[in-house]
């Protein structure tokens, strides 16, 4: 994996974790539950894909001309409340439809 990729992926991965570290909303359930008399282990699992497109001239960044991997959808998920709300803490939009 380039170089550039893997710092952007970094920059990524601290986002969401400074997003996480810095929710008030989030520090009040792991303090309610402290105060409950529990330890808290917070293990997130996140999976994002990457594809490369094609500038118009049809080179990538590199100079190289190497088609871009096709992706295809296979078709919509299906999300729960409580998936909605977890992205919605994160910040990202959920689409109702």
């Amino acid at each position: 994996m380039e170089e550039r990729l893997k710092n952007l992926m970094q920059e990524l991965g601290n986002a969401i974790n400074e997003s996480l570290s810095d929710s008030e909303r989030i520090a009040e359930a792991i303090g309610n539950i402290k105060r409950a008399g529990y330890d808290v282990f917070l293990v997130l699992e996140a999976t994002i894909g990457f594809n490369k497109r094609e500038d118009e001239s049809g080179e990538d960044e590199d100079g190289s001309s190497e088609p871009a991997p096709a992706f295809e959808s296979t078709g919509k998920i299906s999300l729960t409340s409580q998936d909605q709300k977890f992205l919605r803490a994160l910040k990202i939009s959920v689409d109702d439809q």
